[in-house]
């Protein structure tokens, strides 16, 4: 959600709101509670004000003057009709809401309102109504069709701005940690998962039997390449060398396991030695193009099976190993 469709939703819900007290004004009509109908005439002002407001992207001061223009109606509503007719449930449904536009104010970078204050007015407004009505009664005589009507609508209104808002927050909750859980996950620069999330799947592939291969890929004279080329050209050769391995190597769990090294775990259906001689191929005949500069890059890859290795940490010291013996003798080979 976009700071955009954040102004579009205001606008229908404010327009919503516009809608309810018109039905309310005339609802008031109906039950001769002439105050109330008087009342609505600057309520419908503030709504219609609402627009000017929200247009010029002021949140804040939208938030600030709804929240209070509703919480002196729910007072007045409770004064003067009481109970029955169910005004006295608009808190419910208002203090969650203020914590969730809170948290899209900080989310979009918005200045924020003071939410303990506005539930502490909520508050206090709601036991001001109630000590009235229980000690004087409601200022008009209730309808009983009426206040069940009412007390229906507002109860099916109010819940279901409860469901609503809950199912949101809970949606929002689920994608934030979905977006940190892939952050934890995803190396940001190549798009492959890193070595926080390449520890747990060695953990888990120790707890089958010896049936699966591990590969250290090293770019070779990296540094060179930075040297020469810059930072950004090193950036663009570790992208581009990620892609290669994707292409090639689709039943392999692929990670960066630190700068220019990744890991790989092969299960035991890949020919382990033939799929990275494969890729040692690949990478060797890609062209890297970077500015109109032409980059060879070549990679030596270090291949351990599992076999009787008990630990991640001896497994991938055994495809190291073999890593460094073919970085001395000579790069761009396959060691297994």
């Amino acid at each position: 959600m976009d700071a955009d469709k954040i102004n579009k939703i205001t606008y229908v819900v404010n327009t919503s709101l516009l809608g309810i007290v018109v039905f309310l004004m005339w609802f008031f009509y109906v039950c001769h509670a002439t105050f109330l109908v008087y009342f609505s005439i600057p309520t419908i002002c503030v709504y219609l004000i609402g627009y000017y407001i929200i247009h010029k992207r002021r949140l804040y001061y939208y938030v600030m003057m709804i929240y209070i223009w509703i919480t002196i109606y729910m007072c007045l509503t409770v004064v003067c009709l009481g109970y029955n007719y169910g005004f006295q449930l608009y808190p419910l449904s208002m203090i969650p809401i203020i914590y969730y536009i809170n948290y899209l104010a900080y989310k979009f970078n918005l200045k924020r309102v003071s939410s303990a204050v506005i539930v502490a007015g909520i508050i206090i407004c709601y036991l001001g109504g109630t000590v009235y009505v229980l000690i004087n009664g409601p200022v008009y005589e209730g309808n009983s069709t009426l206040s069940v009507i009412a007390c229906c609508a507002n109860s099916i209104y109010v819940f279901g701005l409860l469901i609503l808002y809950t199912k949101t927050i809970m949606k929002t909750i689920i994608s934030s940690e979905e977006k940190l859980k892939q952050m934890s996950y995803i190396d940001e620069l190549t798009g492959l998962f890193n070595r926080h999330y390449m520890v747990s799947e060695l953990e888990e592939a120790m707890k089958v039997e010896d049936s699966e291969a591990v590969a250290i890929i090293d770019i070779d004279d990296f540094k060179k390449i930075n040297d020469e080329y810059g930072h950004n050209a090193g950036d663009y050769v570790l992208r581009k060398v990620s892609e290669v391995m994707q292409e090639n190597c689709e039943n392999a769990i692929i990670s960066r396991w630190g700068g220019e090294e990744f890991l790989l775990i092969m299960n035991k259906q890949d020919d382990y030695f033939q799929q990275m001689e494969m890729l040692r191929g690949a990478v060797e005949q890609t062209t890297f193009e970077f500015e109109e500069q032409m980059i060879q890059v070549s990679v030596t890859i270090g291949l351990s099976e599992r076999k009787n290795i008990t630990s991640v940490n001896k497994w991938v010291q055994a495809a190291d190993d073999k890593l460094y013996t073919g970085k001395r003798s000579g790069k761009n080979v396959v060691i297994a």
